[in-house]
């Protein structure tokens, strides 16, 4: 006996057609075969899914089920038997994914047949031509250009739109003519058997690039493509903060799109140099000073060079080999912020390895009175 479709789908009798669309692309996905190769029960209950969704997506077939409790062509139930193309017509699950048909559920075959649908297809040739591959590349910076920020000019080799057709393809004075390969649609149809059966698919056409025009005679320059190989002169503003690791997105800067399409992003990636007296850690800059031991027991007054010029750091008397100053904000400005890391200072007290006489007899005087 055909299962009850509300149950089917696990929905109540009074769902929405949002509710039993938004049931069905669940369990669609869930029990699909491509995702549970070789397993029977799920291969059922994708059809059961399946007959459920036929019966409760077509109103008149909903209706004739709430009355009759019967399956629109369910022949041992007593529903009737119906000529296939009939609303309730019992015939093979055709399917063809052109706009107007499935509609909003057209992503979901996408994603069991690969994206050549109608509704995919008529999709991208909207959209006019392709867009153009993203690229990346690498610069190194010092240190201080990495903390305070520095604007870099170099050379970048990538497919650049072709001058002389404007990136059209055609040769400057030719005419533009309807593809004769996909007859001006810019797409190919192709039927694909699937075990709903038969299934309409439509691919951009690999002549005209979805575009349904070609040029009478293609550019000499760039081959009929739009586009050709070319070094360019990029500017990046780094901005001030970056460390090794920071990625900068220059939109547009990428490769151009084929036949007028628009160019897509480069991706810098960031590598600083290591700086001889500065450690950085995140924001936070470190640094270290040595100083004699008078210095520590008497305190005193040190120079300190931070990124910002010298200042004077006060050493109190006592100090102890080890301790950190911290210097607030004289660290790296945070990246889009005006706020700042700090800089600390770690002294070390420097035990001298060789002594005079007389600092021998000083430090003899000491150790007797301590």
């Amino acid at each position: 006996m055909p299962k009850n479709p509300y149950e089917t789908l696990g929905i109540a009798k009074s769902a929405t057609e949002t509710d039993i669309k938004r049931a069905y692309r669940k369990l669609a996905l869930q029990y699909h075969p491509d995702k549970n190769k070789g397993n029977k029960e799920a291969e059922s209950k994708f059809k059961e899914i399946n007959s459920a969704y036929e019966v409760l997506s077509d109103k008149q077939r909903r209706a004739y089920y709430d009355q009759t409790g019967a399956m629109p062509g369910d022949h041992s139930t007593g529903g009737g038997s119906y000529a296939q193309g009939s609303p309730f017509g019992g015939g093979g699950f055709n399917v063809n994914f052109s706009e107007g048909g499935l509609g909003d559920l057209g992503d979901i075959f996408d994603s069991f047949f690969g994206a050549g649908s109608r509704s995919s297809a008529s999709r991208r040739r909207k959209s006019g031509p392709y867009r153009g591959n993203d690229i990346e590349t690498s610069i190194k910076l010092s240190f201080i250009e990495a903390a305070f920020g520095v604007e870099r000019e170099f050379l970048l080799t990538k497919l650049t739109r072709c001058e002389k057709c404007e990136g059209s393809g055609a040769e400057p004075g030719s005419k533009i003519m309807s593809c004769k390969t996909c007859n001006g649609q810019g797409s190919v149809d192709a039927v694909r058997q699937t075990i709903f059966g038969q299934v309409a698919t439509q691919h951009p056409c690999t002549v005209c690039e979805g575009r349904g025009q070609t040029p009478e005679r293609t550019c000499s320059t760039c081959q009929g493509t739009g586009r050709h190989k070319k070094s360019d002169t990029i500017k990046v503003k780094v901005p001030a903060g970056v460390d090794t690791g920071s990625t900068l997105k220059v939109s547009g800067k990428g490769e151009a799109g084929p036949l007028g399409g628009e160019s897509g992003d480069l991706y810098v990636q960031i590598e600083v140099e290591k700086s001889k007296e500065f450690i950085r850690d995140n924001y936070d800059i470190h640094s270290e000073k040595e100083i004699p031991v008078p210095d520590a027991v008497l305190g005193c007054e040190i120079p300190i060079k931070t990124l910002y010029g010298e200042i004077t750091l006060r050493i109190p008397a006592g100090t102890q080999s080890g301790r950190i100053f911290k210097l607030k904000e004289y660290g790296i400005q945070k990246i889009n912020s005006r706020d700042r890391g700090d800089h600390l200072v770690k002294i070390t007290v420097t035990i001298p390895s060789k002594l005079s006489r007389r600092e021998h007899e000083l430090y003899e005087e000491l150790r007797k009175k301590s």
